[in-house]
């Protein structure tokens, strides 16, 4: 049915199937993402995300991702924290270490809105690579090639957008499969 509604909203409008994809936002982790809702409104229902949103919390940046934005917020599945060393979430988790999460979970997350067609102009302006600053103060560098964004932390880690362009009413998100890390 939404794959009728989007062919109808297409036709009406005279875009391609494909252009009017662009305008509904995915299923994550098995939930429907409304871009009327706010980020955390969003991310407590993907099951792909607990892990993500547990940190969250524990961090006390709820408030913050359900401001007015707008962020762009990378957002890791469970998966990803999974393949970190074993014992570092449970580490990160723990109250004595909330500074240290915050400065994981705020290099997620730039201030700004940022769709993946808009990381790839800004990368192709830049030769191919372009430098954010985060929210934590990290510095990640975005590219675009042959239709898939990767995202590099300070440490060279690289995390594939594998769900683009999640559209929320005060931002973005864009699924990765790792944890961007700081330098510590």
């Amino acid at each position: 049915m939404r794959k009728l509604a989007t062919l109808l909203l297409a036709s009406t409008l005279g875009l391609s199937a494909l252009g009017a994809a662009a305008y509904a936002n995915p299923m994550v982790g098995g939930a429907p993402m409304y871009a009327k809702k706010n980020i955390i409104e969003n991310a407590v229902n993907s099951k792909d995300h607990t892990t993500l949103v547990a940190a969250v919390k524990a961090a006390g940046l709820v408030d913050t991702l359900q401001g007015a934005g707008p962020f762009t917020v990378f957002a890791p599945t469970n998966e990803a924290f999974a393949a970190l060393p074993a014992g570092t979430v449970d580490t990160l988790l723990k109250p004595e270490n909330k500074d240290k999460l915050t400065k994981v979970l705020t290099c997620h997350v730039v201030a700004a809105k940022a769709l993946a067609a808009e990381v790839a102009k800004m990368a192709k302006a830049d030769g191919g690579a372009h430098q954010v600053k985060t929210v934590g103060g990290c510095e990640l560098t975005l590219k675009a090639e042959k239709g898939k964004v990767t995202v590099t932390d300070e440490n060279g880690n690289v995390a594939h957008v594998t769900i683009a362009d999640v559209r929320q009413s005060n931002g973005v998100i864009h699924v990765i499969d790792k944890v961007l890390l700081p330098k510590m």
